[in-house]
Parts: C-alpha cells; structure tokens; sequence
C-alpha cells in the first residue's frame, strides 16, 4: 500500500499536505478496513482533498514491470457522505468554487441534503443578522396604547405621571438582566453646582438609593411612608435632594452593593403610581390637573398654547385635587405634576448613568414622553437666572419689568422630538414675554438640552445656535445647568 501511495504521489494525485495521517501499518489498511477516519478538526477543503487522496490510495498496486508513469487520472467524483460533510461549510459560503460546483450539483439530486442545505442557510443569515436583539423602547407604550384602547383602565393613569411610569419600568428592566457583580459597578454621578461641574462616585445600589431616597419626597406628598426612618433626618425636617441621599447611603451601609437595593425602590415606585392614580381618579369630577405654569414661559406653537390654556384654567379655577398639592424639595417646592415629572427625568438620566458603567445601550424616552420633559426644564428657567441672580451668580438684570408688562426675551428654540418654542423673560420672571421683545436666539437638540439640564454638558461646550445679546445667551445656558443637582 505505500509503494502505491507512492505511485500515486508520482503522479500527481497527491501529496505531503493532503496525505491521510497514518495510524496504522499497511496491512491493517486493506479494503475490508474501509477509509481512515478523517481527523475531527479538518476544515471541508481538507476533506475534499483527503477523500481524492484516499481513492487514489485504494487504486490497486502496480503489476511488476509495469511502466509508472502516466497521464494523471480524472478526479474521482465525491460520495454523498463526503458532500453531506460540507454542507456547513458551503452556508457559510467557505468552499472553494469546485466544492461548491459539487456541492450544488448534488442538491438537485438528492432531497434530504436539499433540505438540510435550507436549513443551514436560514441559520447563518440568523448569525449575521444587523438588527440590535434589544426591545424597542417605544413597544411597551404601543403594547399599553393597544390594551388600552380595547379595554380602558378603570383607574386611569394621568398623562403627567406616564413619564415616570415608563422610565421606572425601563430601568427596572435593565436592573433585572444584570449580573450580580455588575451591581458593583462603579457609577459617576454629575451635576453643576452652580459654579463648575461637580461629580461623586457611588455604584449602581447607590443610585437606586439615591433614587428611593428623592421619590420620597414625593411618596411622602402622596401619603406614603418615607424611605427614611422616623427621626434620621433629626432637626432637618425640610431637608433637600443632596442632605436625604446622604442620610439614606449612611444608614444603608450594611448592603450598598446588592440586588437587594432594587425591592425597595420598585415597590415604592408602584406605590406611588397607584396612589396618584387614585387621587386623581377622586378629583375626576372637576378638571383634570395640569402642569404648573404661565403663559410667558410657553411656546408659540399651537399645542404648546393649548397645553397652557388648560394649565391656566386650572390655576384660575383654584382646583384643590392632585395638580394643586406641592411637593417640597427643600429649598423650594413643586406642583405634584411637575413633581412626578422631575422624578422621570432623574430616573431616565441616573438609568443611562448605570447603562454606561455596565456598557449597554440605552435610548432615550419616547417622543410623548420626552416632550412634557422638555418643557418641564424650560419652564424653570426664568426662576433659576433669578436664583443665580440672587445667589451673585450672574449679573443683575437690565430693568425690572412689572409683573405682566413687557420686558426683555429670549426665543429658546429645542429642535428634534420633544422640541418646539419657549420665550423666556430674562430680567424679571413675572414679566410678559413674546417675539416682538426678544433680543436673542438659542436653539439646541432637544436631546443635548436634556444632557445641558442635567449637569452632564458644560454650559459653555453646549453645541448651540446663538444669536443676538451673548451675555443673555451665556446667562441662560448656565441657569439650565443650574437646574442639575445630585
């Protein structure tokens, strides 16, 4: 069998590269034994190969005498094992054009490699397939939006408390698929303190308390129990943000760095989108409530007026129910819409905080939500110049206008979803703002605007269209850095 082995080398039927591994003597290779075992690890092109160079290896010896040298014989044609062992290959597109040829050929004939072929091929465009595997953010609204329209909820939720409805269950969801050590993870919390930018470390148990901490103020405004217990925050019974997140990690020590940060923080945030929906469900009679506001702080643009018509009628009606309830951050106070609405905004901003340090993707709110959102940190921006203008933080103003006169504006343009128009009074925040007063023009994304809000973008390296007064440009972009806070 070697001296064959060795003819067949001769002539070009085979060579060192393609020889099958010799694992035994020559007389344990009769034709009764079969083939050598092809090794596991050959790629298809090796099988091909070796099966040529096992048939030239099978071919009789030559008769003594006989002259060894020829033309070389025609490649005999693969069996249907051998073919059968390269349909993989032949998905994957990994054969040469011969084995290829081959392999098609074969196909015609012979249906159950037909359909293993198929099945092969439906398989590898579902490896290389580009789509992201993760949900679209927008599917949990469209799956509520359809239950809803078949069957409307007997306690309805009201439309400025969706947003945080939505982002609590966003984060949830991405706090449920994280391993164990990813709780530790370290995450850095931003924010502009007024002066510079201002950050602390903590991980992402850390942020869920810090979250469970601030939603208490507004659980507590709901009647609640308030995640703090019972004489922590001692003579600081108006303590804000910053003071309750510091009792709270101080107090938790024992398990800052688990799992078991997400029980608490979830329960009270389903508490408290029960208990609004059914206050408000008991205010049902009288108008819906609205988002806190006025008409100077508003956009021009049709919905936006009509969103503030019903805000001022609320105000004007002096309604008791949900809308008229203030909940108290410390330093200042916010309507209970307002309020609930804040809360979305920090938990969508603190949930991309913890989708970077366990590098996953996080996208931002939907486009329904992501509107009253905006509008909640534009409507707060006279008040923030005016606090940075009593703190010494930004120059006085030009002029005081009277409340209601006209006074000094600036056209703040947020492009993209949740955009629109706001025109913003800039020396006195009870002043009549509108076009025929405005003296400069800022236009952002709305979502850099959002990153600008919550202390994540320096207010000087926001990328804004400026035009007109920069000293009233520059004090507006600082006063919506201002707006952060940890």
């Amino acid at each position: 069998m070697a001296e064959g082995a060795e003819g067949a080398e001769e002539r070009g039927m085979a060579s060192e590269a393609y020889r099958v591994p010799r694992q035994a003597d020559a007389s344990d290779l009769s034709p009764l034994c079969g083939p050598p075992e092809v090794p596991r690890q050959a790629d298809a092109s090796d099988v091909s190969r070796r099966a040529e160079a096992l048939g030239a290896s099978r071919r009789p010896d030559p008769q003594p005498g006989s002259p060894r040298h020829g033309p070389p014989r025609a490649a005999e044609p693969l069996d249907h094992t051998v073919l059968k062992s390269l349909l993989g290959a032949w998905a994957l597109a990994a054969c040469s054009a011969e084995e290829t040829a081959a392999v098609e050929a074969h196909l015609t004939d012979c249906a159950p490699c037909a359909d293993e072929a198929l099945r092969l091929r439906d398989a590898v465009g579902l490896l290389h397939s580009d789509d992201s595997l993760d949900l679209d953010p927008e599917l949990r609204a469209q799956v509520l939006e359809g239950c809803l329209e078949s069957r409307p909820a007997r306690i309805p939720l009201p439309t400025w408390a969706a947003p945080f409805d939505a982002e609590t269950a966003r984060l949830d969801a991405l706090l449920r698929d994280m391993a164990a050590e990813e709780w530790r993870a370290p995450v850095r919390l931003r924010w502009f303190d007024g002066r510079r930018e201002t950050d602390r470390e903590t991980t992402v148990a850390g942020i869920l308390g810090h979250l469970l901490a601030v939603d208490g103020l507004v659980a507590a405004g709901l009647g609640l129990p308030d995640p703090l217990p019972a004489g922590a925050l001692r003579v600081e019974h108006d303590a804000g943000p910053q003071t309750r997140t510091e009792l709270y990690w101080a107090l938790d020590r024992a398990a800052p760095h688990t799992p078991a940060a997400r029980r608490p923080w979830r329960e009270q945030s389903h508490a408290m989108i029960r208990d609004v929906s059914f206050l408000t469900a008991a205010d049902a009679e009288g108008p819906e409530a609205g988002i806190g506001t006025t008409d100077t702080a508003r956009t021009a643009d049709a919905a936006h007026t009509a969103d503030a018509a019903d805000t001022a009628h609320t105000a004007d009606t002096g309604d008791t129910g949900a809308g008229s309830r203030l909940v108290s951050y410390g330093g200042f106070s916010l309507p209970l819409p307002d309020a609930f609405l804040d809360r979305a905004f920090e938990c969508w901003m603190h949930a991309q905080d913890i989708a970077e340090a366990v590098d996953y993707p996080y996208g931002p709110p939907v486009a329904a939500h992501l509107t009253p959102l905006v509008d909640l940190a534009a409507r707060q921006l006279p008040g923030a110049l005016a606090a940075r203008r009593r703190a010494g933080l930004a120059p006085p103003p030009r002029g005081l206008a009277p409340a209601g006169a006209p006074g000094r504006t600036l056209h703040l343009e947020v492009e993209g979803e949740g955009g629109g128009d706001w025109y913003l009074p800039l020396d006195s925040p009870g002043a009549r703002a509108g076009p025929e007063e405005t003296v400069a023009h800022v236009a952002l994304d709305s979502l850099e605007f959002c990153q600008l809000a919550a202390g994540h973008v320096p207010p000087l390296e926001a990328a804004a269209g400026q035009d007109g007064d920069r000293d009233a440009i520059r004090d507006v972009l600082f006063a919506a850095a201002s707006l952060s806070r940890m």
